[in-house]
C-alpha cells in the first residue's frame, strides 16, 4: 500500500472516530424513559445531570460530570449503592417534565427513588462531586453503646432511636433506608443486642421518635406500623422529623424559599426558648389548617439581623413576628397579641385579602392589625411596605452568598 493510500485510510478512520465519538456516551449513565425508573428503584443514591446539547453551560459541565462519574464508580463499585446519571432533556422531554426541569444544567439528588429537597449547588469540579457523593453515602445512623448515652443527646434536635437485636435484620435495613432519606431533618441513633435488650422484646424491634423537648411541648412516640414497610415507616418518620414550625437557617433558606409559600416568621433572641415554645403551640393549635398556604418558621434574630433592619427593628425589639410574602415584609404589631385567640389567624387573613398591602398604600383601615413602619416624616405614611429579604435567598446562589456575607 502506497504512503498516499495509508494516509487516506488513516484519514477515513480518524473521520469515523470523530463522527461516532460522543462524550455523553461515556462516564455518567445515560438515563431515558425506559431505564430511569429501574435505576432509581435499585440504587440508594442517584445524582442526575439534566442537560441540553445546545446549552453552553451544559457542554462545559459534561466532561467534568462524566469524569466524576467514573471516579465515583471506581470508589463505590458495589451494585445498588450509587449512580451518576444524565438526561438529555431535548431527547427525553417527558423525563425532564416529570422532574420540573426549567434550566440547564440542573443537578438533582435522589435517595431511594425520591428527590431530595435540595438540588446539588456545590462546586462543579470532579473533586467536589466525588466528595459530595462520599458524604451522602456516610452512615446516617449513630450507634450507642450504653443506654445512658441517650441522656446526652441534644434536646433541641428531633431524634429517632431504633432498638434492634442485630444489624442484619430486614427491619434495620428499612430503618437505615429511611434514615438515609431524612438525615437532614432528624438525628438517627441505634442500639443492638445486649445494650438494648431490656427495652424491647426479643425479635421485636422498636423505633421511637424523641421530639426537640427544649423548644417544643411534644412527647415521645413509638412507631406502631410495619417495620418492614419502607413507605409506611418513611411517611411516619417524615411527619415527625419535618415539623409544622421549622427553623430557617442559612443552610436551608434557599430550599424553603423555593417551596413558594409566604413565611410567617418568629424572630427570637438566642436565649428565648419560651417564645419559641409558645409560638409553636399556638400555630399547632390555631393555624394547622393553613400549612398548605404558608411556611411557619422561627429565626435567630441575631443571625438574621438584616430582615429586622428592613422592618425598622433591632435585636432589642425581639421577639417579634412578621410575614414575608416574597414581595414585601409586614410586621405583626405586638408579639403578646399572639395569646389573643384569632389575632394571628387574622394577620394571615389580612395578607390573603390584600389588606396588609392596601394599608401601606392608603393608611390603616378600621381595626387594623398591622403596624405601619414610620417614615422620616411622622405625618406621612410610607407608600410601600419594606421589601422582602428572604426572596433573595432563592433565585441564585450569588445573591444568597451576598446576603449571608452581609450578615
Amino acid at each position: 500500500m502506497s504512503p498516499q493510500s495509508v494516509k487516506l485510510v488513516f484519514f477515513h478512520y480518524f473521520l469515523v472516530v470523530c463522527v461516532l465519538y460522543n462524550p455523553t456516551d461515556s462516564g455518567a449513565v445515560k438515563l431515558t424513559s425506559e431505564n430511569i425508573d429501574m435505576t432509581l428503584a435499585s440504587n440508594e443514591l442517584v445524582l442526575i445531570n439534566f442537560y441540553a446539547d445546545w446549552c453552553r453551560f451544559s457542554n462545559i459541565l459534561q466532561p467534568i460530570f462524566d469524569e466524576a462519574a467514573e471516579k465515583v464508580q471506581a470508589a463505590f463499585p458495589e451494585p445498588g449503592k450509587v449512580v451518576m446519571g444524565k438526561v438529555d432533556c431535548d431527547r427525553e422531554s417527558a423525563v425532564a417534565s416529570r422532574f420540573h426541569i426549567s434550566k440547564y444544567p440542573t443537578l438533582k439528588v435522589l435517595r431511594n427513588g425520591q428527590p431530595t429537597k435540595r438540588e446539588y449547588r456545590g462546586a462543579r469540579t470532579v473533586e467536589a462531586f466525588s466528595e459530595f457523593i462520599k458524604k451522602q453515602l456516610e452512615d446516617p445512623i449513630r450507634e450507642f453503646q450504653n443506654i445512658k448515652d441517650l441522656e446526652q443527646l441534644d434536646s433541641k434536635k428531633r431524634i429517632v432511636v431504633g432498638y434492634f437485636d442485630r444489624r442484619d435484620m430486614p427491619e434495620y435495613n428499612t430503618f437505615r433506608r429511611v434514615a438515609t432519606n431524612l438525615k437532614e431533618d432528624c438525628q438517627f441513633h441505634v442500639g443492638f443486642g445486649e445494650v438494648v435488650q431490656a427495652l424491647h422484646p426479643p425479635g421485636h424491634p422498636i423505633i421511637v421518635f424523641r421530639p426537640d423537648v427544649a423548644v417544643s411541648n411534644e412527647n415521645d412516640e413509638t412507631y406502631t406500623g410495619d417495620l418492614r414497610n419502607f413507605d409506611e415507616l418513611n411517611i411516619w418518620v417524615q411527619e415527625k422529623c419535618v415539623p409544622l414550625v421549622r427553623e430557617i437557617t442559612f443552610e436551608n433558606a434557599e430550599e424553603l424559599t423555593e417551596e413558594g409559600l409566604p413565611f410567617l416568621i418568629l424572630f427570637y433572641a438566642p436565649d428565648d426558648i419560651d417564645s419559641i415554645k409558645d409560638f409553636k403551640a399556638i400555630v399547632q393549635m390555631d393555624l394547622i389548617s393553613e400549612k398548605q398556604n404558608v411556611n411557619f418558621l422561627t429565626a435567630d434574630g441575631k443571625r438574621f439581623a438584616h430582615p429586622l433592619h428592613h422592618l425598622g427593628k433591632t435585636q432589642a425589639d425581639l421577639p417579634l413576628i412578621a410575614i414575608d410574602s416574597f414581595r414585601h415584609m409586614y410586621l405583626f404589631p405586638n408579639f403578646k397579641d399572639i395569646y389573643v385567640p384569632g389575632k394571628l389567624r387574622q394577620f394571615l387573613n389580612d395578607l390573603y385579602s390584600g389588606k396588609l398591602h392596601r394599608e401601606f398604600h392608603y393608611g390603616p383601615e378600621k381595626d387594623t392589625v398591622v403596624e405601619a413602619i414610620a417614615s422620616d416624616d411622622n405625618n406621612k405614611k410610607p407608600t410601600t411596605p419594606p421589601e422582602s429579604t428572604f426572596k433573595n435567598l432563592g433565585p441564585s446562589k450569588n445573591r444568597y452568598t451576598l446576603l449571608r456575607d452581609e450578615l
